[in-house]
């Protein structure tokens, strides 16, 4: 592939990821990730996958949401599921694997390397079936948790295993600066 650029798509497991940054003490600029890859090679397309609690008035996750899909991202969202368990407790359901799947396999002979941002297992036959299609395939997770949040056999199944803590520095928000705190006037002020 010398001189070649490589197309690549990016499949972001929304609350895996979040998950996963979080675990290692940082928030994901979305940005910066969208302009990481974008330097690794031509990116067609960048999903990211989320389910939306519907019948909530706001939703903390609504305005990331709007700006992801204002911002160069494809969004795929679908309704939660609530449901009560054996026990007799509230739970709500919104996996998101099928339609990541779905986008996977469809977008596969247009593109020569998939991303996929989880570490979750079921994902493995998946990243299979795309390799026999020709497609090289990455995943982003890490293994510097306890447990680590990738199972080992989606980490054994992919072509490159990206460490999220490696990725820290390009694609970490910065944190948020307190304000210098002014004891009279014009003191620390520029």
């Amino acid at each position: 592939m010398s001189g070649q650029v490589e197309k690549i798509a990016l499949f972001i497991d929304g609350a895996n990821l979040y998950a996963t940054a979080k675990s290692l003490g940082f928030d994901v600029d979305y940005k910066r990730l969208l302009r990481e890859f974008q330097s690794r090679g031509n990116l067609l397309r960048a999903f990211y996958y989320t389910a939306v609690i519907e019948d909530q008035e706001y939703s903390s996750i609504r305005p990331l949401i709007d700006w992801l899909d204002y911002n160069g991202y494809t969004m795929v969202t679908k309704p939660t599921k609530e449901f009560t368990d054996a026990a007799g407790r509230r739970r709500i359901k919104g996996n998101m694997d099928i339609e990541l799947a779905v986008d996977l396999m469809e977008m596969a002979p247009t593109i020569e390397h998939a991303v996929i941002f989880s570490g979750d297992g079921d994902f493995r036959r998946l990243v299979e079936a795309v390799q026999r299609k020709g497609v090289r395939v990455s995943v982003v997770s890490t293994m510097r948790t306890q447990p680590p949040m990738v199972a080992d056999e989606l980490r054994r199944q992919v072509d490159e295993f990206i460490e999220l803590a490696d990725l820290r520095d390009k694609i970490a928000r910065p944190p948020r600066e307190e304000p210098i705190q002014s004891h009279g006037a014009g003191v620390g002020a520029e």
